[in-house]
C-alpha cells in the first residue's frame, strides 16, 4: 500500500478524482500481473497433472485477470470529465465495467461446470505433483494478500468496484484451498473428488458473479442511500442556526465519488429571507467542500408564531404512525376559514405499504374529525426517497 501512495502525488486527497482514479488504476494493474502469474502456473500444473478441478482453478485466475483489465478499462474511462452530452460526468463506466465482469464470470462458470459434471461422470485419473501443491498452496498465500490488497484501497476511495474485487479474491481462497484439499486426499486416500471440487469452483464464480451482477446494477438503477450517509447530512443542516427541520431528501449516483443531492429545508418565515437565503448558500458551498456533495436546497418558511401548528402536528403525527410506524408529516400549515380550519400537510407513505391512498386519507381526516370537528385536513401523500428514520 506504502509504496502505491508514494507514486501518487497528492495521495492523501482522495476527494480528488484524479488520485482517487490514479488508486483504482494501480490495484487493477496489481490484479492484471497478479492474476496472470497465477493462471499460468496453475495451467501449467494442471495439464501435467491432468486436474481438471486445477484447470478449472486456474481458468478462474484468468477471468480474474480479464476483470483487472477491464476495470482498468472502467477506471480509464470514468476519468473523463463532464461534456455538453453528459453534464454529470462518466462515472458510472465504473458501474458498466463491473457488470461486463460480472457476465464474463457468469459465462466462464457455466463452462467450467459443465466440464466438471463431465469429469463426474467419466473419471479419470490425476497425476499427484509436488509442484502442483507447491503452486495451489502459492496461489492461496497469493490471493490472501490480493484480497487484503483491494478491500484496504477499496475502503479508502469509497469503490464498490475494488471491493467486490476483494470478496472475488477471499472466494478464490476458499475454491483453491478445497481444490488443494481434494489433491492430498486422492493421494494418500486414493479417492478421486477431482470432478467434484471442480463443480464447487465453478460454483464459486457463478455464485461470485450474481453477487457483482446485483453489485454493479442495484447503483445504475438507483438505490438508496445508506442510513449512515442520510442521518450525517440531516444531523450536518440541524446543526446550522435557523434549521428547524429538513425533509424531501434525495441523493443521485452517477457513479463513485459523484452524488449529487436535493433537500427541503425548513427555516422560520419570520426571518429575513435574504439572510435565509444567504444561509443556505453557505450550507451548499460547506458540503460542495467539505463532503464532496453537489446539494440543492429547497427553502420551506414555516410559520412560528402559531401555536395551533405544534399541536397539530402532534396530533396527525401520532396518527400516522398508529397506521404505520415509518409514515411521517411535513410541511404542515393552518389555513383558517368562517366556516372550518383546513390543515394541509404533505404525507411519506413507505413504500410496498397496502392502503390506498383513498383510505389513508380518510383514515386521517377521521381521526383528526374526531378530537377537531372543525378540522378538515388536506394531506398530499408522496413516497420518501431515503430510509426510514
Amino acid at each position: 500500500m506504502k509504496w502505491i501512495e508514494s507514486r501518487i502525488p497528492d495521495s492523501g486527497n482522495i476527494r480528488d478524482e484524479r488520485v482517487r482514479s490514479a488508486y483504482g488504476k494501480a490495484a487493477s494493474l496489481v490484479g492484471i500481473g497478479c492474476n496472470a502469474v497465477l493462471f499460468a502456473g496453475k495451467l501449467a500444473a494442471g495439464v501435467i497433472s491432468g486436474s481438471v478441478a486445477i484447470t478449472a482453478d486456474a481458468v478462474n485466475n484468468l477471468s480474474d485477470a480479464s476483470s483487472s483489465i477491464i476495470s482498468l478499462l472502467g477506471f480509464k474511462l470514468a476519468d473523463k470529465p463532464a461534456d455538453a452530452e453528459h453534464p454529470y460526468g462518466h462515472g458510472r463506466y465504473e458501474y458498466f465495467s463491473g457488470l461486463m465482469v460480472a457476465v464474463m464470470i457468469l459465462v466462464i462458470g457455466v463452462e467450467l461446470l459443465k466440464s466438471s459434471v463431465e469429469k463426474i461422470l467419466s473419471p479419470s485419473e490425476v497425476l499427484f505433483s509436488w509442484v502442483s501443491v507447491g503452486v495451489l498452496a502459492a496461489s492461496i498465500a497469493v490471493k490472501l494478500w490480493m484480497s487484503l490488497f483491494n478491500r484496504k484501497i477499496g475502503r479508502k476511495i469509497g469503490s464498490t468496484a475494488l471491493e467486490a474485487t476483494a470478496d472475488d479474491s477471499r472466494n478464490d481462497v476458499i475454491s483453491t484451498a478445497a481444490v488443494l484439499l481434494a489433491t492430498l486426499v486422492a493421494h494418500g486416500t486414493g479417492l478421486e473428488l477431482d470432478g467434484y471440487m471442480g463443480a464447487a469452483v465453478a460454483v464459486f464464480i457463478l455464485v461470485s458473479g450474481v453477487g457483482l451482477v446485483k453489485e454493479t446494477v442495484d447503483p445504475m438503477l438507483g438505490t438508496v442511500p445508506s442510513a449512515e450517509q442520510v442521518n450525517a447530512i440531516r444531523s450536518k443542516l440541524l446543526s446550522y442556526p435557523g434549521v428547524l427541520g429538513v425533509h424531501d431528501l434525495m441523493v443521485h449516483d452517477y457513479g463513485p465519488g459523484r452524488q449529487f443531492a436535493s433537500v427541503h429545508v425548513e427555516m422560520s418565515a419570520r426571518e429575513d429571507p435574504l439572510a435565509s437565503h444567504d444561509m443556505i448558500d453557505n450550507m451548499e458551498r460547506d458540503f460542495l467542500q467539505d463532503e464532496g456533495l453537489h446539494l440543492v436546497i429547497h427553502y420551506d418558511p414555516v410559520a412560528t408564531d402559531d401555536p395551533r401548528i405544534p399541536v397539530m402536528r402532534d396530533v396527525i403525527t401520532k396518527i400516522v404512525k398508529g397506521i404505520h410506524p415509518d409514515m411521517t408529516i411535513h410541511d404542515l400549515r393552518i389555513v383558517p376559514g368562517s366556516t372550518h380550519v383546513n390543515v394541509v400537510f404533505d404525507c411519506v407513505v413507505p413504500f410496498g405499504f397496502q392502503m390506498n391512498e383513498k383510505g389513508i386519507k380518510e383514515r386521517i381526516a377521521r381521526e383528526v374529525a374526531a378530537l377537531y370537528p372543525h378540522y378538515y385536513t388536506v394531506a398530499t401523500l408522496e413516497h420518501g426517497y431515503i430510509p426510514p428514520k
